[in-house]
Order: structure tokens, then C-alpha cells, then sequence
């Protein structure tokens, strides 16, 4: 039996998601997958944020789809911020543009993107709290300004609550953004 290239296509992509995810030990040793310093391609970030489109491209041509890995989130860049600043560096733009490319493609869909914003523990509770937020709404403008629905982007600021490096709080990598799926309630 000869499948269709876009099943093909969809069999690969939820085959190889399922290993990337699955085995990376970024992936089982946190709860997000940490881009660092590289600027990942558009299709990594859709079977990432999106990993059931692969089930319903295979159910649109005729197959079962066996299930497939929860999404993820993304954690965009370790040490991306300067202490108290929400200004987005030129890396973290060059990783969103990606996302905004991916996000265009969703626009009324329906879903709903999380955009968490983190500080590290150098300021108060309320400075790391605010300044988490305008970090988040930053992203959140950022990808609205290019393409994405805005209608599907939630911003949170977490404050300092959710240290990336525990064992320091005051980590530059605690200052991050993270961008995932949001939950069902």
C-alpha cells in the first residue's frame, strides 16, 4: 500500500515530534523546552505548540490516528532580558518572528497561546511582578505586530514566583519568557 505524501509527511511529524519531545533530556528533566540561544524553524514550533495537527492531516486522508504527545512549551532564551529592562534583544526577536509566522497560520482558530513572562529575584515582589508582565505583554505586541491573532495570545507575568534556576533565584536565566498552549480549565 502506497500512502500519500502528505500522510507521509504527517507520519513523520508525529513520529519524530514524539521522539524529540519524548527523549531530549531537556524535556524530562523540565517542563520546557529551553530554545537558548538558537532560532528555531517554523515547523518545530508548530508541532510543538500544536502537535495534534499531525492526527487530524492523517484523519483528513482516511486514517486513525493513534494519539499523539501533549504540546510544549518554549522557554526563549535563557538570560534573554537585562535586569529590569522589558525591551525584546534581537535574538528573542529573531525567535518570535518564527512564532508570529506560525501563529498567522491559527489566526481564529480558537486556540489559546500562554505568554509567560519571569523575572529573576533581584527587585521586590511587586517591581518582579510588573516587570514580568510588561515583559509578556512585549512578546505579546511584538507578535501581534507581526501577523498574530491577538484575540488568541494571553499575557501573565509570573514576578520571580517560578525561577528557571532555583538553586539561584537571581540567575539571569530567570529572566525569560515562556510560550505554550494554555490548559484546559
Amino acid at each position: 500500500m502506497r500512502l500519500a505524501p502528505t500522510v507521509l509527511r504527517a507520519l513523520r511529524r508525529v513520529a519524530l515530534l514524539s521522539c524529540a519531545v519524548a527523549l531530549t533530556p531537556a524535556a524530562l528533566a523540565a517542563d520546557a523546552v529551553d530554545l537558548g540561544q538558537q532560532v528555531p524553524d517554523a515547523q518545530a514550533i508548530n508541532e510543538g505548540l500544536f502537535p495534534e495537527d499531525a492526527c487530524k492531516e492523517l484523519e483528513a486522508a482516511g486514517y486513525k490516528c493513534m494519539g499523539f504527545k501533549p504540546a510544549v512549551r518554549f522557554s526563549l532564551p535563557t538570560a534573554t532580558f537585562k535586569l529590569g529592562s522589558a525591551e525584546l534583544p534581537e535574538l528573542l526577536r529573531q525567535q518570535l518572528d518564527k512564532f508570529a509566522e506560525v501563529l498567522r497560520g491559527k489566526r481564529g482558530s480558537g486556540r489559546v497561546v500562554r505568554i509567560e513572562g519571569h523575572a529573576d529575584a533581584s527587585g521586590t515582589d511587586e517591581v518582579n511582578q510588573s516587570l514580568s508582565q510588561k515583559r509578556a505583554e512585549a512578546v505579546r505586541d511584538y507578535l501581534v505586530k507581526n501577523g498574530a491573532d491577538q484575540a488568541m495570545l494571553q499575557a501573565v507575568g509570573l514576578g520571580s514566583k517560578a525561577p528557571k534556576v532555583a538553586s539561584d533565584p537571581f540567575a539571569a536565566e530567570n529572566r525569560r519568557v515562556e510560550i505554550g498552549r494554555q490548559k484546559a480549565p
